[in-house]
């Protein structure tokens, strides 16, 4: 997998990052259920989704992740990270997603997802996630580098 998690991590920090990176993995072949996994039960999980869902709560995360997994196929989503941070029982990454997919039955084409996760860690020491942005990014119009 393309996950950059820096040293220092707490342990379960660390494996829920790797449990969604293989269920990524898994929604580029069409199959949502291990991320539709991952996901927090709660009422106050967001979906702020690349296809330009909005959703509150886990029953409707549920069902739009369903939806999402019938579009994608033959290929995989792969995640590398540029944040990773966790304090208390609140982590998050702010990273990419790339994969080469099908999406809607169409021609293999490359898919770059730019997402942010929020997890939370629940009573049992479990990290879940409780919410995701991903949008495409846009066409770079000011470079730093000069």
């Amino acid at each position: 997998m393309g996950e950059q998690v820096s040293g220092g991590v707490d342990p379960a920090f660390q494996a829920a990052i790797e449990r969604v990176g293989r269920a990524l993995a898994a929604m580029g072949e069409g199959d949502p259920k291990p991320f539709r996994a991952c996901w927090a039960p709660d009422a106050d999980t967001t979906l702020y989704g690349a296809f330009g869902t909005l959703e509150r709560g886990h029953d409707a995360i549920d069902a739009t992740l369903g939806w999402v997994g019938t579009r994608f196929s033959g290929g995989a989503l792969e995640p590398s990270y540029d944040a990773v941070h966790a304090s208390g029982d609140l982590g998050y990454t702010v990273g990419l997603e790339r994969g080469v997919v099908r999406v809607d039955g169409g021609e293999p084409r490359e898919i770059v997802i730019r997402v942010t996760h929020i997890y939370r860690r629940d009573a049992a020491g479990e990290w879940l996630l409780v919410h995701r942005h991903g949008d495409h990014p846009p066409a770079r119009e000011f470079s730093s580098a000069r």
